[in-house]
């Protein structure tokens, strides 16, 4: 089993930048390619990022894509979001889950942390 805890998240304003994290413990995510979603207010979840496992392969959502970076440290099992440039469209809970390479399995995910971004 793995449990993944998100942080990082508060109130921005606009034009500023945020950095999330998510920690992963019960075991290594070799296996896992790891996901950023997102949910604002009466809206349905989104994908926002992903990374492989190398780090070397990153995917963005086309409205964070030049915003938005995602990385992640293996030695530490966390992944990261760097997100400059916000606006109030990012303001949403931002999710962490790690989908099984090579399927469409998401098995894990975090409880999420809050992000508002004012105008």
């Amino acid at each position: 089993q793995v449990q993944l805890v998100e942080s990082g998240g508060g109130l921005v304003q606009a034009g500023g930048s945020l950095r999330l994290s998510c920690a992963a413990s019960g075991r290594t995510l070799s296996n896992y390619v790891m996901n950023w979603f997102r949910q604002a207010p009466g809206k349905e979840r989104e994908f926002v990022a992903a990374i492989s496992w190398s780090g070397v392969i990153t995917d963005y959502a086309e409205s964070v894509k030049g915003r938005f970076t995602m990385s992640r440290d293996n030695a530490k099992n966390m992944v990261f979001l760097q997100m400059n440039s916000l606006k109030s469209e990012d303001t949403a809970v931002y999710y962490c889950a790690a989908r099984r390479t090579g399927t469409d399995l998401y098995p894990f995910w975090g409880q999420g942390t809050q992000v508002f971004v004012s105008s």
